[in-house]
């Protein structure tokens, strides 16, 4: 049997982290959906710049919006990506439906500019939000200080939201209560709270490249914990997911249609050679979450990937891990304040990039 498919027999849900029209118009995503399970898509601004500056499909728009000079980069870039949004949005749409609300959703991400300024990011959400106006969008809000109070206001007004740029367990527990605190201002409201669906996407292997690093320059027996505290990581999210969302507390907005805000591990691509292809799939196994795959790891796990219920296994072996670290000096708080900093950054950058290809020559102008 394939293996991805054994993934949902397990309880997770498996995600493309790609979307292009390449993929949609060629019938590559619906394949994915039937063949492999996929159950959702991400995207981000490095993800559409490839898209757009790689597929054909895409040309002819390109040129057309270009030829409008009034159009900022940004406009431009958006008339490219919600088309392409709303369709993967229609494709997942009967899978949405018959799952309840639970499957089938794709995430669009507001401007990565805007990470630190959340009233501007909830009022990029809600327009990004009303241009796809599809229920299974999941609007991509980073977990910033600033993020946070967006996404609870966001979430009390009734909007769902991939968030992202997670990289430590403080994260975690901070993303879980801004979801919490949106959902009670929602049913306080009289809002409805079985609409809206929240995912916290905890990355991973840029967890594992910064740790290597430390434990390197700090050599000797420090070297064997290499490569290990991503997993680690997200074992340890995911009993702190359990901790917050199976508890009597949130029971009584589960009493109102809430749902829990399900781990994502995003990262998950294998960035050292050395390590194996499948090492953010195999080990992270478990009900209610979600792991959103690149095509190499998705590829490579349908190849030769081994599904079983791993998540909760050797969480003690995890809780070692993260003592050992600190014993070294190694602080994951900091690493993955570290983390968030640096992936607000390259986000931007990337951002910056796309607008570029938006851009209108200077030439062209004259």
């Amino acid at each position: 049997m394939n293996p991805l498919l054994q993934l949902r027999a397990q309880g997770q849900r498996v995600w493309l982290d790609n979307l292009s029209r390449t993929l949609l118009r060629e019938g590559a995503l619906k394949r994915l959906m039937e063949d492999d399970g996929v159950a959702g898509v991400t995207s981000n601004p490095t993800i559409f710049f490839k898209a757009i500056s790689e597929s054909p499909y895409y040309r002819e728009d390109l040129a057309r919006l270009k030829g409008d000079f009034r159009l900022p980069p940004e406009d431009r870039y958006e008339q490219l990506a919600v088309p392409d949004i709303q369709a993967a949005c229609d494709l997942m749409r009967p899978l949405h439906d018959n799952s309840g609300g639970n499957d089938g959703y794709v995430s669009l991400e507001v401007s990565p500019a805007l990470a630190h300024d959340s009233g501007k990011t909830v009022t990029a959400a809600q327009r990004l939000r009303a241009a796809v106006n599809r229920d299974n969008l999941l609007i991509k809000v980073p977990g910033t200080p600033s993020g946070l109070i967006a996404i609870e206001e966001l979430i009390g007004q009734g909007c769902s939201v991939n968030v992202t740029l997670m990289f430590s367990l403080e994260h975690v527990r901070e993303v879980a209560q801004a979801y919490i605190r949106g959902l009670e201002r929602r049913t306080q409201g009289g809002g409805d709270a079985r609409r809206v669906k929240s995912v916290a996407s905890l990355f991973l292997s840029r967890v594992d490249t910064l740790v290597d690093k430390k434990l390197e320059a700090i050599g000797g027996e420090a070297l064997i914990l290499r490569g290990k505290s991503g997993v680690a990581l997200a074992k340890l999210a995911y009993q702190e997911y359990k901790a917050i969302f199976r508890s009597a507390g949130f029971s009584l907005l589960a009493e109102r249609g809430a749902r829990p805000q399900y781990p994502l591990w995003a990262s998950t691509g294998t960035k050292n050679p050395a390590y194996s292809d499948v090492m953010y799939v195999e080990p992270l196994i478990g009900a209610e979450t979600i792991n959103t795959l690149p095509d190499a790891t998705l590829a490579a796990f349908r190849d030769h990937g081994r599904a079983g219920l791993t998540l909760e296994q050797e969480v003690d072996a995890a809780r070692q891990h993260f003592e050992s670290l600190a014993r070294l000096g190694i602080d994951m708080r900091q690493v993955g304040e570290t983390l968030q900093a640096e992936g607000v950054k390259l986000f931007a950058q990337s951002f910056e990039q796309l607008l570029a290809l938006m851009a209108v020559p200077v030439q062209e102008t004259a």
